[in-house]
C-alpha cells in the first residue's frame, strides 16, 4: 500500500501564518529605522549619526579669549526656535577637519592675487597631517585648483592665476559647501579670501550661506579689499564678509597681509582644532523650507559660545 502524501496545512495554520506576515515585515521596518549606534551608553564621546542630525562645531573661550576644555555634554544647552533640544551627539576629540580654501581671482583683485594666493599658502602650512584642504579660485567662473588632499603646497596652476573677469563669489561659497556636504569629516570650513564685491553669481548671498550651514561648514572670511577704496566700498565689502562668517559661527578677518593676517590663520586652525561637535535631531519634523533659529547656552556664565545662527529646513 503507498504512503499518501502529507495533508496540507488546515485553514487555522494558514491564517496564522498569513497574519505573522505582516508583523514580521514591520518588525524588519523598525530595526531598519533604528539609527546606526543606537544602543543606550552614557560616555560623552558617544557619537551618533544619522540622515536628519543638525551638526553644530561650537567654539567656547574664556574672557581672555583662551579656548576652553574639558566641557561635559551637561555644560551645553541648545535651542531651536525656542525650544530646547536633547543631544545626540557630542565629541570633544581633537578629529581632523576639511577646508575648502577660496581665491578671489577677479578683475577688482588686481595686484592682490599674488597676496591672497601667499595667505591660502599660510593656511595649508598651519594644517595638521590629517587634516584635508581644496583650493578654488573664481572670478566669473569657478574652479577647483586643487582637490581635498593633505598636500601642503600648492599646485603650479595656483601660481598661473591672474585677476581678471567679474566676481562670482556667493557661487563660489555655494560649490565648495556642496563638495565639502559629500566629505566624511564632521569638521568643515570654508575659508573666503575676497574683496567681497559680488556682480556675477548665479545664486544669492542667502542661498550661498544656505547651502554651507547644510553641509554643517564654518564660514571664515579675509578682506582683501584695497586700502584705498572709498568707505562706501568698505562697507559694502565688510557688510557681504561679515554677514557669512557670523552667521556660519566662523570669523571676519579684516587684515588682508603681514604678520597679522599669519596670526589670524592659525589661529583659525588652532580654533577648527579645539571646537566641541554637537548634534539634535529637531523636534520640529516639518519640511517647510523656514529659517529655524538656533540659540546655544553655557552652564557657565563666565565662557563664551560661538556657532552657527541657525540653518534653513529642507523641503518636502
Amino acid at each position: 500500500m503507498r504512503d499518501r502524501p502529507a495533508p496540507p496545512p488546515s485553514r487555522p495554520d494558514t491564517a496564522r501564518r498569513r497574519a505573522r506576515r505582516p508583523l514580521a515585515a514591520l518588525l524588519a521596518a523598525l530595526l531598519c529605522l533604528a539609527p546606526a549606534g543606537a544602543r543606550a551608553q552614557d560616555d560623552d564621546e558617544v557619537v551618533r549619526v544619522d540622515s536628519e542630525l543638525v551638526v553644530l562645531n561650537v567654539t567656547v573661550t574664556d574672557g581672555g579669549g583662551r579656548y576652553v576644555h574639558k566641557l561635559a555634554r551637561a555644560d551645553f544647552r541648545v535651542f531651536e526656535d525656542g525650544r530646547e533640544q536633547p543631544l545626540s551627539l557630542f565629541s570633544v576629540e581633537e578629529t581632523p577637519f576639511a577646508a575648502a580654501i577660496l581665491i578671489d581671482t577677479s578683475g577688482s583683485m588686481e595686484g592682490r592675487v599674488s597676496l591672497a594666493r601667499a595667505a591660502a599658502i599660510r593656511f595649508l602650512d598651519g594644517l595638521r597631517p590629517d587634516d584635508v584642504a581644496a583650493v578654488y579660485n573664481f572670478d566669473s567662473k569657478v574652479e577647483q585648483v586643487q582637490d581635498f588632499s593633505p598636500g601642503r603646497d600648492l599646485p603650479p596652476t595656483a601660481y598661473t592665476l591672474g585677476a581678471r573677469g567679474m566676481t562670482a563669489m556667493n557661487d563660489a561659497v555655494f560649490r565648495a559647501a556642496a563638495d565639502l556636504s559629500r566629505r566624511p569629516e564632521k569638521r568643515r570650513a570654508i575659508v573666503l579670501l575676497s574683496d567681497g564685491a559680488d556682480n556675477k553669481s548665479g545664486v544669492t548671498g542667502s542661498k550661498a550661506l544656505d547651502a554651507a550651514l547644510a553641509a554643517d561648514a564654518v564660514i571664515y572670511t579675509v578682506d582683501m579689499l584695497d586700502l584705498t577704496a572709498n568707505a562706501a566700498q568698505r562697507a559694502q565689502s565688510a557688510g557681504a564678509l561679515r554677514n557669512l562668517a557670523a552667521k556660519s559661527g566662523g570669523r571676519y578677518v579684516s587684515t588682508p597681509g603681514g604678520r597679522e593676517l599669519g596670526e589670524a590663520f592659525a589661529g583659525i586652525v588652532d580654533e577648527l582644532s579645539n571646537q566641541y561637535t554637537l548634534g539634535y535631531r529637531p523636534t520640529n519634523a516639518a519640511r517647510d523650507g523656514r529659517w529655524r533659529a538656533i540659540e546655544l547656552k553655557l552652564a557657565r556664565a563666565d565662557l563664551k559660545a560661538r556657532t552657527r545662527s541657525g540653518y534653513r529646513a529642507g523641503k518636502s
